[in-house]
């Protein structure tokens, strides 16, 4: 009897958790949304009773169908249901016999018969990605971008005869992001969020709480947009309808538009808010202004004489390349293979004949995604291809570029060989002999990955306060300048290889900037000595041996960058709670003194770049060139062009043009407190960016009697006098107790007079 009880109050207090309903579920769909899907009602507790999904296709099962033949779920691959609108027998029967008492359809690409639908207890669910009833069909989220609408979701809806008009059980929406593409709100919203909707949707059914709200009649309903000579553009358009048209359509089926007489589809495209780059007309069929071929892409114009930018371009052919090559696009030569490369090519052939078990011999004309492969196999590609052939770093832009695989092979050797880097940085060096070394000094401006004069041509002297000579001519930044810097710093952050750069790869290039410091130390510390007027040993030690001990802390930080979970609701069964996802800000202006030139450069743009921003600083007008050598580092480093870019010049007009730039997101200053009022207004007056403010303080020194006399005079004096005086913690005053006073004034030596 007390077993019994045991066992009676066991079930009784924990039947809520252990036993909550659950239902025999049938999935209808495909891909890897429904295997997700799947995977997670299994591990509610649903009993998945059979899977119905689409036949192999070239060979290859799809993704919901091997996971559920791996778990042993019974799983029909139909080609149809219904022939003449009649539901076929035979197929039907097949369905019935799993008893299921709810049908899920979470990515259904066929039509189900109604009585099929109407067949369980409980009827049948499906997802559809849009806020319901705002856009239907098929292509409903290629609609949300090209309408430009500024929230984007998905429903969760009960079916009926009118295929997405059936009542609402649920729904989830998210901002849409000016240059979002269809891939880029699926990643991060329509695909994680979706997939946790569904189970819970499901759950809610078996709880019996589920909602049934009806749809409005009226509604965005647009016909699907899967037919390529529905893309074409219309270039009398704003440029941010252009933009819509495009990453609407992005990457199927690809909007389109006639150039030179042949028809070429846009890829990847951005609205451009910063100065127009030069580049080299290219006349297009139907636009009022030529767009522009830049080192950067393709710029194309509205009718408001707003711009935008697109990043690759296909040809009718299926070749891709990007914009910014097209009009050497035919150039490119066959390169010979050597015997190693050979090899190289024959272990990536053996990589593509795995994933394309259909194909029965890789040829150099097979192509890659009409073999039937797909995103999830581009990503395979690259991943096995770094495994096998010596870390190879390819990233999946290279698969689309090249999708034959002669074209792929040409492509990974050019890489393996280096042809394909940016041609090598060229520097107008000041070289001086001095402390036994010839120290080697940019002293232009650095925007974009290149040295340049400033835009006006002006300099200016910077000048070693040893002797007062001069040390060489430095660029004069004007506000051109600072525009361009903060254009090709936002590019780089939006556009460029940073912003898709995982975040242990920033780290690795972190890691290799502080070895190179440290490999350049002499030569850094002896241009911060003769720029700053360090004592050459203090500056080897602190100036640069603390720079490059925090670019490697921060390095090991680029991946441990994480949110938090924040318990809103304790209540069963749910536990709700909310999330932070920390991310970068974008571009990021830092402004620092003279004092510790180096040092304070690395205390601020390392914890910029680990975040994963993109930086333009401003080096103390008296003391640039460290700050220079450093951006020369950062090329041979590997950092890509427009992350980093210094900008020399006064506080008044390209630290005051940094404080009010639109663009930048978040400002770092370290200088005098008036200073810091202005900028801290300007910052607020233009684009309520984020400051950072390190002001002029006046620190002070406090010593007691009971003190050891000797060693307080010592640290007294260092603490005031430590790196010439010029430092932010100095102990400006000192406060010694009467008793003690003149004693200390002897031994420090300074008249009484001066004591106060």
């Amino acid at each position: 009897m007390l077993w019994q009880g045991n066992q009676a109050l066991r079930r009784f207090s924990t039947g809520q958790v252990y036993f909550k309903n659950k239902l025999k579920v049938a999935l209808i769909g495909q891909s890897l949304f429904g295997q997700e899907v799947y995977s997670h009602l299994c591990k509610e507790g649903h009993r998945v009773v059979g899977v119905f999904t689409v036949p192999d296709k070239d060979g290859k099962a799809d993704p919901l169908a091997l996971a559920a033949e791996k778990n042993g779920t019974p799983v029909f691959k139909f080609p149809r249901w219904r022939v003449k609108g009649k539901t076929i027998k035979e197929v039907a029967e097949a369905y019935r016999s799993v008893g299921a008492e709810l049908n899920v359809l979470p990515f259904c690409t066929q039509f189900i018969p109604m009585d099929v639908i109407d067949s369980p207890k409980h009827g049948s669910i499906i997802y559809h990605p849009s806020i319901l009833p705002r856009h239907r069909g098929a292509s409903a989220i290629n609609w949300t971008l090209i309408m430009g609408d500024k929230k984007a979701g998905f429903s969760v809806f009960w079916a009926d005869d009118g295929l997405d008009t059936g009542p609402i059980l649920l729904q989830r929406s998210c901002d849409v992001e000016p240059n979002d593409t269809v891939d880029a709100l699926y990643n991060r919203f329509l695909f994680p969020e979706g997939i946790k909707a569904m189970v819970e949707a499901v759950q809610l059914i078996a709880d019996g709480k589920a909602a049934r709200m009806p749809q409005s009649e009226e509604a965005a309903t647009y016909e699907g947009i899967q037919k390529k000579e529905n893309a074409e553009i219309s270039w009398d358009q704003s440029a941010e309808a252009l933009h819509n048209w495009i990453r609407g359509h992005d990457k199927v089926p690809g909007a389109w538009t006639e150039i030179n007489g042949q028809v070429v589809t846009f890829y990847g495209s951005s609205l451009l808010n910063s100065s127009i780059p030069p580049g080299e007309p290219l006349e297009i069929k139907g636009a009022r202004k030529p767009g522009l071929v830049t080192k950067s892409g393709l710029v194309l114009f509205g009718n408001d004489g707003k711009a935008l930018m697109v990043r690759n371009l296909q040809f009718e052919d299926g070749k891709m390349i990007p914009a910014s090559q097209y009009f050497s696009a035919g150039e490119t030569s066959v390169v010979e293979l050597t015997a190693e490369e050979v090899k190289v090519a024959e272990a990536i052939k053996a990589i593509w004949a795995g994933i394309l078990s259909n194909v029965p011999v890789i040829e150099d004309s097979t192509d890659f995604f009409k073999s039937g492969a797909s995103s999830m196999d581009v990503v395979r590609l690259v991943e096995e291809i770094r495994q096998k052939c010596g870390g190879l770093q390819l990233q999946n832009e290279d698969v689309y570029m090249a999708t034959k695989f002669e074209d792929f092979i040409q492509k990974v050797v050019r890489k393996l060989r280096g042809e394909d880097q940016e041609a090598e940085l060229v520097v107008d060096y000041v070289s001086k002999e001095v402390n036994e070394m010839t120290v080697k000094m940019p002293y232009q401006c650095f925007i974009n990955g290149q040295f340049t004069d400033a835009d006006d041509g002006q300099t200016y002297d910077t000048i070693n306060p040893t002797d007062g000579s001069t040390i060489c001519k430095v660029s004069y930044a004007s506000l051109v300048d600072v525009d361009k810097a903060v254009a090709a710093a936002k590019g780089a952050f939006e556009n460029g290889e940073w912003g898709r750069m995982n975040a242990r790869e920033r780290g690795i290039l972190m890691y290799r900037l502080a070895d190179l410091l440290e490999e350049n130390q002499e030569e850094l510390a002896t241009i911060e000595a003769l720029d700053s007027g360090a004592v050459y040993t203090l500056a080897l030690k602190t100036h640069i041996g603390m720079s490059v001990q925090t670019f490697r802390y921060f390095a090991g930080w680029c991946d441990k960058i994480q949110g938090s979970t924040i318990p809103i609701n304790q209540a069963r069964p749910n536990r709700n709670l909310t999330f932070t996802r920390k991310e970068p800000l974008g571009v990021c202006a830092i402004i620092i003194p003279w004092n510790y030139p180096l040092m304070m450069l690395a205390w601020k743009s390392a914890a910029c770049l680990a975040a994963g921003n993109t930086l333009v600083l401003k080096p103390a007008q008296v003391t640039p060139l460290t700050a220079l050598k450093f951006a020369e580092l950062s090329v041979k480093a590997g950092f890509p062009k427009g992350v980093i870019n210094i900008i020399p010049g006064s506080g008044g007009i390209a630290g005051q043009r940094l404080s009010e730039h639109p663009d930048i997101r978040k400002l770092g200053f370290t200088g005098s407190t008036l200073i810091g009022k202005q900028i801290m207004k300007s910052c607020a007056m233009s684009n309520l960016k984020k400051v950072s403010l390190e002001l002029g303080g006046k620190s002070p020194l406090i010593i007691f009697s009971d003190c050891e006399l000797d060693k307080a005079v010592r640290m007294g004096m260092g603490a005031v006098f430590f790196n010439k005086g010029e430092n932010c913690i100095a102990a400006g005053r000192l406060f010694v107790e009467e008793s003690i006073h003149d004693e200390f004034v002897t031994r420090v030596g300074l008249p009484q007079w001066l004591s106060g």
